[in-house]
């Protein structure tokens, strides 16, 4: 018997697990919000940000919510290491991409990897965010700066493919994923947006097609 109630116990407390992969380039604070969200959401708190060094391979983080449990995955951002990450793509529910607002330099780079990124089709249908890291600090561009952008790059991108080409190298479904892409602001550091990040994803992942296809 008390084998059989400890059983149902577990199946009626039995929470789904949904991994979150968070990339993005290399200082761009992705190591940061996931020991901020460890802080915020766990007993035993992440690492401080004097402590975080650059990540080589990836680093885990799990939170246990009321109905789910969001286990992250943060994924070194350096040129070599970047060929890791669609190895995540297929398993992932979530991908969080983080820029860094502060570094207008190297935003055409950041560019390049998201387009790479939405471009894989494994993760068509999984849901995609776009952060705006480093809102804390001055000359950070914001959220409707950021997403213009991106969105000024990607049109620029279009125009010279097809002056080279002759074609029309655009699809109705690139431009419906990036009309609906969600943007949103970060500080990291400071944990600014952190909680409405977490509600996000906790949203989405429910009603994800990936959680329907690993029912």
């Amino acid at each position: 018997m008390y084998h059989l109630l400890k059983g149902l116990h577990e199946y009626l407390t039995r929470k789904d697990e949904f991994s979150v992969i968070i990339i993005g380039l290399d200082g761009a604070g992705k190591t940061t919000l996931l020991e901020k969200i460890k802080t915020m959401y766990n007993d035993t708190p992440g690492l401080p940000p004097d402590k975080i060094a650059p990540t080589v391979g990836q680093n885990i983080g799990k939170i246990a919510l009321p109905s789910a449990v969001l286990q992250f995955w943060d994924l070194g951002g350096q040129r070599g290491i970047r060929t890791i990450w669609p190895k995540y793509y297929g398993d992932c529910h979530a991908v969080v991409y983080v820029v860094d607002a502060v570094d207008h330099e190297r935003l055409s780079e950041g560019w390049e990897v998201f387009d790479a990124v939405l471009s894989a089709p494994q993760i068509l249908g999984v849901p995609l965010l776009l952060l705006a890291n480093k809102q804390d600090r001055s000359g950070s561009l914001s959220v409707a700066e950021i997403r213009n952008n991106y969105e000024v790059w990607y049109q620029h991108k279009i125009e010279s493919a097809r002056r080279r080409q002759g074609s029309e190298l655009d699809n109705e479904q690139r431009r419906e994923r990036i009309a609906s892409l969600d943007v949103m602001g970060l500080s990291a550091l400071e944990g600014t947006g952190v909680r409405a990040i977490v509600d996000w994803v906790f949203i989405r992942v429910q009603n994800s097609k990936r959680r329907d296809e690993s029912s």
